[in-house]
């Protein structure tokens, strides 16, 4: 993996006149996992919509490589930061399978070409999460720990190097929640994932 700088830089975010976060610096530790551990609503999850791209600063910046994030192409920011939110919405009808490829998207073409390479992300993907049987499978027929682990496969998928997980062991049983942090660990140390 390479390596990549992640800050945030008196950073201001927050929803319609109301500041969530309120002139924030921070930088998230390159090849280390990192925990944000707050009470409920003390902006965890705005925190790591920011960092993602996902919510304009209203001051301050975030920055990717010294580049502000929003400055960057979403394809390109979407290469080198992943994101998982809190409670993700799947399409009608899409089965694991087609939501886990959706995280390949940043890394095809304009035409959207599929390569050997997509489907050999998937698969290890799925294969790491315990969701490969699952494959044929709507979303909607799937229990919520179920579901929860067909979406970290689509963010495993995205394969980037600094993957934002927003309260990932949700939903899951307590064997589910130790696996997933053990691949998380695995990840991390094996690939240097962030």
């Amino acid at each position: 993996m390479t390596s990549h700088d992640l800050r945030a830089e008196d950073l201001t975010l927050g929803y319609a006149d109301v500041d969530i976060v309120s002139h924030l610096d921070v930088q998230v530790p390159d090849g280390r996992i990192t925990v944000i551990v707050g009470a409920n609503a003390c902006g965890k999850s705005t925190l790591l919509r920011g960092l993602a791209r996902l919510l304009k600063p209203r001051s301050g910046a975030v920055l990717l490589d010294g580049k502000a994030v929003q400055d960057l192409r979403s394809v390109d920011v979407a290469k080198v930061v992943g994101l998982l939110p809190q409670t993700p919405v799947a399409p009608d009808g899409i089965t694991v399978a087609d939501l886990v490829g959706r995280g390949r998207y940043p890394h095809q073409g304009f035409f959207r070409r599929w390569s050997p390479e997509d489907d050999a992300a998937v698969e290890a993907a799925m294969e790491a999460t315990g969701t490969a049987d699952l494959a044929e499978r709507p979303i909607s027929a799937l229990s919520g720990g179920q579901r929860q682990r067909v979406w970290v496969a689509m963010a495993l998928a995205q394969d980037t190097d600094l993957v934002l997980l927003d309260e990932p062991t949700t939903y899951l049983d307590i064997t589910h929640q130790v696996e997933l942090l053990d691949l998380l660990t695995d990840l991390n140390r094996a690939h240097g994932k962030t």
